[in-house]
């Protein structure tokens, strides 16, 4: 964080200041800001933020104990260390974050990149970064920041120095982008998607879509939006961004896109296209990132990195050294006779069939398909159709093996069983434990396994014992 005052940050969370020790109302602070009291260091703010089962007001010695000098509450606590007395911690974590980062773009040089999409945000997140970090100090999401806490706390990394902010916005209730991304109006944003990721949150997916177009809306007048073509409800965007006088440059494997990808190759060693952009000669990619679903996330980069100034063939470039999107994220494990493919950091409609379609596809003839699926969340009233339609999908791809996890999968295993894998190609395990000792026995040489879930699942550590055990 920049340095403020405590008498600063008091004024902007509208709190009452309580110093401790040698502090006084002009001691400056200018450390790390989180919830969390293990990421405390030396000169740290700890944000106590209550919680459904843990209250962070427990918390606030061990944040001491790490180093941090100041803590935002909502009670003061009896612990020796200077407090902000707050009405709503999170409410102040926002607050705070605003003012900060609009100080640092007071300065002049400070660009603000938006990300959502019902997926492949953190992807395209991480893909971008990779890109703008050559060009000057870039702060952007650890992991998948992006609610109402973990989007201020990448806001509050920024300093004086800092080029680029990249904030990633997920959206859990209509309204909610509107918040995150009015905080910092972004100068550019991306939309990648509308899916069914999260649909039984807002009723359906047209209200999806109206909650991802807050971003566009949330855009500051006369800025850029990255939208994706091949989605007729992110290409609708165009009208919101028509009425703020915003920018609008398309991506996608349209001919209507700026920005658009053909010759789209898949392979156990990566994704290759050809990226066409307005005006230039056709450039080669290649990815190190397995998916055809990726090509969508690098081309929403390479168009947002154009429209800050950085040339295609450099973009292109940059991204030709990321080795993975993320941990859990199609993360290549295992080894060559086994060869592990844990996605399992989360999961919707869209992403379980774009997983299943690139295990298809980087398989050869001589080798096995073995699909570790558990359920997806957040699916509302569609989540029974939702599955069995992975079910369905599963068997049509002819994946040879199909091994479900869990109670809440059943339904896409019925499914798989009905679609006709039912001469022992598909198993229903209940629980992890089982499924570890079932693949153990199960996998050979030439197996090329996909382990598959919504996070709240947690069979990525499934994809990491199978990734340790055949390492």
């Amino acid at each position: 964080m920049i340095a403020l005052s405590l008498a600063e940050i008091a004024a902007v969370l509208n709190g009452e200041l309580r110093t401790f020790g040698e502090h006084t109302p002009e001691s400056i602070v200018d450390g790390v800001v989180d919830t969390d009291s293990r990421q405390m260091g030396p000169g740290s703010v700890f944000v106590a933020k209550p919680g459904a089962t843990t209250d962070g007001h427990a918390f606030v010695g061990q944040a001491l104990q790490r180093g941090a000098v100041l803590a935002i509450v909502e009670s003061a606590v009896d612990e020796p260390i200077s407090q902000i007395v707050v009405a709503d911690a999170v409410a102040a974590l926002a607050d705070l974050a605003r003012e900060v980062v609009a100080r640092v773009r007071a300065i002049g040089h400070l660009r603000i990149v938006g990300i959502t999409g019902s997926n492949g945000k953190t992807t395209t997140k991480n893909m971008l970064a990779r890109i703008l970090e050559g060009e000057g100090q870039t702060v952007a999401p650890i992991n998948s920041y992006n609610n109402e806490v973990g989007a201020p706390v990448t806001m509050l990394r920024v300093n004086e120095d800092t080029r680029f902010l990249v904030s990633e916005f997920g959206a859990s209730a209509p309204g909610r982008i509107a918040h995150l991304a009015g905080l910092v109006e972004p100068d550019l944003s991306i939309v990648l998607m509308v899916g069914m990721a999260h649909a039984g949150g807002f009723g359906g997916i047209e209200e999806t879509a109206k909650a991802k177009s807050e971003l566009v809306a949330a855009t500051r007048r006369g800025g850029t939006t990255v939208l994706n073509m091949d989605d007729p409800r992110v290409a609708a965007m165009r009208a919101v961004a028509d009425e703020r006088d915003i920018t609008v440059i398309g991506f996608g494997q349209t001919a209507a896109a700026d920005v658009r990808a053909s010759e789209v190759d898949v392979s156990a060693s990566g994704t290759r296209c050809l990226v066409h952009a307005d005006g230039e000669e056709p450039r080669p990619l290649e990815l190190k990132v397995l998916g055809a679903h990726h090509v969508s996330n690098a081309l929403a980069a390479v168009s947002a990195a154009r429209a800050l100034g950085v040339p295609t063939a450099t973009a292109v470039a940059r991204l030709e050294t990321l080795e993975i999107a993320e941990r859990w994220r199609m993360q290549p494990m295992g080894n060559d006779d086994v060869r592990i493919i844990n996605d399992a950091y989360n999961a919707s409609p869209d992403s379980m069939a774009a997983a299943l379609r690139t295990l298809a596809q980087i398989t050869g003839p001589a080798e096995r398909t073995v699909a570790v699926l558990g359920a997806m969340s957040e699916l509302g009233e569609s989540a029974g159709e939702e599955h069995d339609r992975v079910g369905l999908l599963a068997v049509r791809l002819n994946i040879q093996r199909i091994v479900v996890v869990g109670p809440e999968a059943r339904r896409l295993y019925i499914s798989a069983i009905g679609e006709g894998s039912w001469d022992g190609e598909a198993v229903h395990l209940p629980d992890q434990d089982a499924a570890f000792e079932y693949l153990e026995s199960e996998l050979r040489p030439g197996d090329r396994v996909l382990v598959k879930s919504s996070n709240s699942v947690g069979l990525r550590h499934l994809g990491d014992r199978l990734g340790e055990l055949f390492s």
